[in-house]
């Protein structure tokens, strides 16, 4: 029985066969009631101008340069940035500079050096809160707000963070201004229309439209990455403006476009109003980002670690690393274990995990629960600041090094590698850092499974299956036990010369 569809209608025409059982069940088919979308619903709104009418007023350009004693000698200025005449400005300067240049005539002893650099924003609330990304003003302490009416308006920043790319800013109106407010980004769907305004390329309060194309979307840009992408036209000067919902409300600040040739080719992200809310919170009270902070190191987990650890499947954060100062080293956390929930939310890999530590309050205590040995566990763990922790890592590197390891023996082979003790000389051949402790990889075959995984010559086995390696005899002697107990791989701990840990499943054979 086949069915074919007429394209005058959105009637079903079915094929029919006379007296037949597929008749009867046609029959009922073309009284069942169909719910097709309209041609109108198909096109999307038939307008969307009372929409950008009524939230136009509350985008605003964000001018912001860095400002300074005049350089020494007689370098030209630097023509603004983000502008249509980007071309013309560089080929005025270029000429100038050929006809012997110098600064113009009267040049203040202060003046802009950098440029200007032109961006967009949004108003939150209407007594002078202004939203912003932070590469817009990057290091400026010269920012000005300019409205739609042309008002013009300095600028004082109240706090940025690079990690999601936002930054506060406030301004003094004499009368309220027009504002809007965040929307709800984890209720969006993908196919769903949305409304990009901004400054793009210096020409301000321009309107663009479209989908949202997908969502969660890591761009690798940093450890929070989850953009909202649309195909709305997204351009240079776009960054900080807002991505509207059809309610009016912003569900995202337009950060950044995927664009062999500079300009939009359809795929533009915007970091979801979700990630931004709070941390625009808290520039707003406190200056600065107040993250939790859990203190691990973690990789992914593929399918040959999964293997290795009994998980059954791929899933959850491997811990590569334990910070001594953090929260999980008295929490009792060990470098293999794979955290798969934390604070009763699933963590389904690597990188969801930073995104949910990051959200939760500093100095929550909250169950962590994780894979060891094959067995759930479940930990307690006060979550400290992230912050403090980044000060404390920095301070480790500046204020010296542990004790070298003791000089070890000779040379051995295993699963296409050679190895050697960390003697002096080895820590000096491959430049290695005298925390680090095990066996240093000196040779890796081309061919063998060890290369496929990027193990190279200055690499150290600090673990398998997380015992401890102290000689180079160690290596193969374990990899015998573990083919004995008839696992078919071993989870190796490999250390860069730098200390920068990973877990590798390596097979025994």
């Amino acid at each position: 029985m086949g069915f074919a569809t007429t394209s005058k209608s959105n009637a079903i025409t079915p094929i029919r066969r006379k007296g037949s059982k597929a008749a009867l069940f046609a029959a009922a088919l073309m009284m069942a009631p169909m719910t097709l979308p309209s041609p109108a619903q198909a096109r999307g709104p038939e307008s969307l101008a009372d929409l950008a009418e009524s939230v136009s007023d509350a985008v605003v350009n964000i001018s912001a340069a860095q400002t300074g004693p005049a350089p020494r000698g007689n370098a030209a200025p630097t023509p603004p940035q983000g502008t249509p005449f980007d071309d013309l400005f560089e080929e005025f300067f270029r000429r100038r500079q050929g006809e012997g240049g110098g600064a113009a005539p009267n040049t203040p002893p202060q003046q802009r050096r950098g440029g200007n650099s032109l961006g967009s924003g949004f108003v939150i609330d209407s007594a002078g809160i202004v939203i912003t990304n932070a590469h817009v003003i990057a290091d400026s302490n010269e920012i000005t707000v300019i409205f739609t009416d042309g008002q013009k308006l300095k600028a004082e920043l109240l706090g940025k963070d690079t990690k999601v790319d936002v930054a506060v800013l406030r301004v003094k109106p004499d009368k309220p201004l027009k504002s809007v407010k965040f929307g709800e980004s984890a209720k969006t769907r993908v196919g769903d229309w949305v409304l990009a305004v901004g400054n793009p390329f210096g020409l301000g309060g321009t309107v663009t439209a479209g989908i949202i194309s997908a969502r969660n979307r890591n761009i690798n840009s940093g450890p929070y990455d989850n953009y909202i992408q649309t195909d709305a036209s997204i351009n240079k000067g776009n960054s900080g403006g807002p991505l509207f919902n059809m309610a009016g409300e912003v569900i995202g600040i337009n950060t950044a476009i995927l664009s062999p040739s500079g300009g939009s080719v359809g795929i533009g992200f915007a970091t979801p109003a979700a990630t931004v809310m709070p941390i625009i919170d808290q520039l707003q009270k406190f200056g600065e980002t107040r993250r939790g902070w859990l203190g691990v190191r973690i990789q992914n987990v593929d399918d040959s670690i999964a293997e290795s650890l009994a998980l059954g499947k791929a899933r959850g954060a491997l811990v590569a690393g334990i910070d001594e100062k953090g929260p999980a080293k008295p929490a009792g956390l060990k470098a293999g274990d794979v955290i798969i929930t934390f604070d009763g939310q699933d963590v389904k890999d690597s990188t969801e995990l930073p995104k949910i530590v990051a959200s939760t309050p500093v100095g929550k205590e909250v169950d962590l629960g994780i894979m060891r040995d094959g067995k759930p566990v479940t930990l307690k763990v006060t979550l400290g600041r992230l912050e403090d922790g980044e000060k404390t890592q920095q301070a480790a590197l500046q204020d010296g090094k542990p004790a070298p390891a003791a000089p070890q023996a000779a040379i051995q082979k295993a699963i296409g590698m050679e190895f050697a003790g960390l003697t002096p000389d080895i820590r000096k051949r491959f430049n290695i850092q005298e925390g680090v402790t095990g066996v240093v990889v000196t040779k890796v075959d081309p061919a063998s499974a060890a290369a496929e995984k990027r193990i190279q010559a200055g690499d150290t086995i600090v673990e398998i299956n997380q015992d401890p390696i102290k000689q180079a005899g160690d290596i193969a002697a374990k990899m015998k036990s573990v083919k004995d107990a008839g696992r078919k791989t071993a989870l190796f701990l490999i250390a860069s010369p730098t200390g920068d840990k990973r877990f590798v499943a390596l097979p025994v054979e």
